[in-house]
């Protein structure tokens, strides 16, 4: 995932965001606890909102305490006592993030590509411990990348088709946030609709770069960029329109105002401060 899920800081109130820090701190700590201190470089905002879902969706909390930033050890951060919600998440950042590496090595090209093998080696041992927890979540991340390359080696230019994979991805791993089979079925449409949106925001953010380099961009079939613009548009609201849908449905325990900030509010300025640029 690439940091597109963010909450609307404006729009909250200072405990919600205190919360919201508590959540994002201690999924850092845990990501270095488990796989090391360079994990914690994984950390996004899109973890942070899977988090925030499987803590929201579980019957018991905590609570929080105080203790210090291993960045800066001067600095004082709220943490969760109970972390064991935070597993779940930080295994999957780490095997999206290596299987990233990898196709990151498979298409560029030079330097970024020589920068990428460099950094294969330091993640593929937390990789390993990942997997080893969380085989599911490796078949998905897995799955989701073989789908994806087929769309790209084939330079499929349907925006259905290329936001599939990854749309299927965040759908499978939502669904793990609950034991509930209607929760389940519920969770895999939010899932969905936020994977397409971060597809579309990744294809809109990325596409003047991937036109300079030659690569593979599914908004590259649209031949202007009033025609760009009006597309992703439409499909960014659906995806918002549709996550809302499916939010409003979820029995969530906890953080509802803070989901729902992200949801309602977040995912829209995200995509108007990336359009306004």
């Amino acid at each position: 995932m690439f940091g597109y899920v963010k909450i609307s800081k404006g729009e909250m109130k200072i405990k919600e965001y205190d919360t919201y820090k508590a959540v994002y701190c201690s999924l850092c700590k845990r990501l270095g606890k488990n796989y090391g201190f360079l994990s914690r470089l994984t950390l996004s905002y899109d973890f942070t909102f899977l988090a925030l879902l499987n803590m929201a969706m579980k019957d018991s909390c905590g609570g929080y305490k105080v203790g210090r930033c291993a960045f800066n050890p001067l600095k004082k951060c709220n943490y969760c006592k109970d972390t064991d919600f935070l597993e779940m998440p930080s295994g999957t950042a780490i095997i999206m993030l290596y299987y990233k590496i990898l196709d990151n090595i498979a298409d560029e090209k030079g330097f970024k590509r020589l920068g990428y093998r460099l950094l294969k080696p330091i993640y593929k041992r937390a990789y390993k411990k990942a997997k080893r927890d969380y085989p599911h979540i490796d078949e998905i991340v897995g799955e989701y990348i073989e789908l994806q390359t087929d769309v790209e080696t084939k330079e499929m230019y349907d925006i259905d088709t290329a936001c599939h994979p990854t749309a299927k991805a965040l759908s499978n791993v939502f669904m793990l946030c609950s034991e509930d089979q209607t929760q389940k079925r519920i969770l895999s449409r939010l899932g969905y609709c936020i994977g397409k949106y971060i597809y579309l925001m990744d294809a809109f953010c990325d596409l003047e770069k991937d036109i300079k380099g030659g690569n593979y961009n599914v908004l590259k079939s649209l031949d202007s960029e009033d025609k760009v613009s009006e597309k992703v548009e439409r499909q960014i609201y659906f995806c918002i329109n549709e996550s809302a849908k499916a939010f409003e449905l979820l029995n969530v325990k906890r953080y509802k105002t803070i989901l729902g900030n992200i949801i309602y509010l977040g995912l829209e300025d995200n995509y108007l401060k990336e359009k306004n640029k």
